[in-house]
C-alpha cells in the first residue's frame, strides 16, 4: 500500500515525502539488525584490559624483586652473575614458562623460594592472561545463552518502535500502571538510542522497525499490544502494516503527526490513533480559555500523579447499578465495542462484562514519604469524590 492508494473504495493521500523514495533508501542503507539486552557493565572493555595488564605487570615486578633480593642463590651460565637485568629476564622466562635454563637457582634457599613464592606468581600470571582470553571468547556464547533464554520466556509483552519524547512518555506512563521493564522491547535505527534504552534497564533491537525480520527478532508475533512512535506518518504506516500482518490479535496504537493520515493509519491496522499536533494544540487551547481545565487534563494524561484516568472491569457489587452509583468517577462505559458516556441511558445499569473508565486519586508508589506524590499533606485518598452535580 502506497500514498494514494484506494482502500475499501476510498482513496487517502499522505503529504509527506515520497513514499517510493524512502523505500529506495531504506533498500540501499539496510541498519544492521541485533538485540542488545540490558546488562550491567562496572567497567568498559579498556578498562578491565587494562586492569588484567597492570595485575600481570605487578606479578612481574613481584617476582623480579624477589629474584634481585635472593640473587646471590642463582647462577648465570654466562658469567656465572645475576644483575638486574638477568633478575628481569629469569622472571618474564620463568612466568611465561619458557624455561632456557641458562639462569637456575642452585642454593636451597634460593630453589625453596622458587617453590613457595615464584611458582604461585608463576599460577597467578597465567590465571590473568588466561581468564582475559577465556573471557573474550566465551562473551558470544554467553550473550547467545542469555538471547535464547530472553526468547523462551518473552510472551504478552508490549514493543515500542521508536525511543524518542513520544516513545519515552509512553514507556514512562506504562512503567507508571506497573508494567515490569522486562515486558518491554523497544526497537529504532539508532544503535545509541537503544544504548540509551539499555541503560534504562530496557531491552532494545537495533533496526528499522517497517521490515518483517526486525519486528521478528522483538518477537512482535508474541506481543499483546505495540505501540508506534516513530518521527514520520509515512514511516507509523508501513510499521502497522508489517506488524499487523504478523499479529493479527496484538492492539496496535500509533501516533501521527498530521490528523489527515490518522484514517489510512487506521485502514493498516492500527486500533487507536493520537494525532500529536492535533492533540498538543487542543491542550493550549484549553488551557487559554481555562488554564485550571489545562491544568486538569496534563494532571489526567501524567499516570502515577494527582489524578489518573482508569480503565476496569465492573465488580460484582457495581452490577444492576446506575453509572451515577459507583464510588469512582465513571465518565464512559465499554460495552462490547460500544463507548458509552456516563450521560447515556443505555450506560444504566452496569452488567458483569462491562468495563468502565473512570477518574480516580493516584495511589503514591510504597514507600514514599511527604515528599512523594501524595504530597506533604500525607497519602492521597482511594477515590476522587464526585462532585454535587455528579451524585446520585
Amino acid at each position: 500500500m502506497g500514498p494514494g492508494d484506494a482502500v475499501d473504495g476510498r482513496v487517502f493521500h499522505v503529504k509527506l515525502p515520497g513514499h517510493d523514495a524512502m523505500a529506495r533508501r531504506a533498500d540501499e542503507h539496510v541498519v544492521p539488525t541485533r538485540v542488545m539486552l540490558p546488562r550491567r557493565v562496572v567497567d568498559g572493555p579498556a578498562r578491565q584490559v587494562g586492569k588484567r595488564l597492570l595485575m600481570a605487570l605487578l606479578v612481574l615486578a613481584a617476582t623480579v624483586l624477589i629474584v634481585w633480593l635472593d640473587r646471590a642463590g642463582y647462577n648465570d651460565n654466562a658469567d656465572g652473575k645475576v644483575d638486574l637485568l638477568d633478575a628481569v629476564y629469569y622472571a618474564t622466562v620463568t612466568l611465561s614458562t619458557t624455561g632456557y635454563g641458562d639462569i637456575t637457582p642452585y642454593s636451597d634457599g634460593a630453589r625453596l623460594i622458587n617453590v613457595v613464592l615464584v611458582t604461585p606468581l608463576r599460577v597467578m600470571f597465567l590465571i590473568i592472561l588466561v581468564g582475559t582470553t577465556l573471557e573474550v571468547l566465551t562473551e558470544r556464547t554467553r550473550e547467545d545463552f542469555r538471547l535464547k533464554r530472553w526468547r523462551s520466556n518473552l510472551r504478552d509483552h508490549t514493543v515500542v518502535v521508536g525511543f524518542g519524547t513520544k516513545g519515552r512518555s509512553a514507556i514512562q506512563t506504562l512503567c507508571a500502571t506497573g508494567l515490569p521493564k522486562e515486558q518491554i522491547v523497544i526497537v529504532d535505527p539508532a544503535s545509541k538510542v537503544i544504548e540509551a534504552a539499555n541503560a534504562e534497564g530496557f531491552t532494545g533491537v537495533v533496526g528499522d522497525a517497517t521490515r518483517s525480520d526486525v519486528l521478528l527478532r522483538a518477537e512482535l508475533q508474541k506481543a499483546r499490544q505495540v505501540i508506534i512512535a516513530t518521527q514520520r506518518d509515512d514511516t507509523a504506516v508501513l510499521v502497522a502494516l508489517t506488524a499487523r500482518q504478523l499479529n493479527r490479535g496484538a492492539k496496535i496504537v500509533a501516533a501521527v503527526r498530521e490528523e489527515e493520515n490518522a484514517p489510512l493509519l487506521r485502514q493498516s491496522g492500527a486500533d487507536a490513533v493520537i494525532t500529536s499536533a492535533s492533540a498538543a494544540g487542543r491542550l493550549l487551547g484549553l488551557s487559554v480559555l481555562s488554564p485550571s481545565a489545562g491544568t486538569v487534563m496534563e494532571d489526567l494524561i501524567q499516570q502515577g500523579s494527582g489524578l489518573d484516568l482508569v480503565e476496569r472491569p465492573v465488580i460484582k457489587a457495581e452490577v444492576g447499578k446506575s453509572v451515577r452509583e459507583t464510588e469512582d468517577l465513571v465518565v464512559s462505559v465499554l460495552r462490547g465495542h460500544r463507548l458509552l458516556g456516563y450521560d447515556d441511558p443505555a450506560a444504566s445499569p452496569l452488567q458483569l462484562t462491562d468495563r468502565v473508565i473512570t477518574i480516580v486519586r493516584a495511589t503514591p508508589p510504597p514507600g514514599s514519604g511527604p515528599s512523594g506524590p501524595s504530597g506533604p499533606s500525607g497519602p492521597s485518598l482511594p477515590h476522587l469524590p464526585m462532585p454535587p452535580h455528579h451524585r446520585p
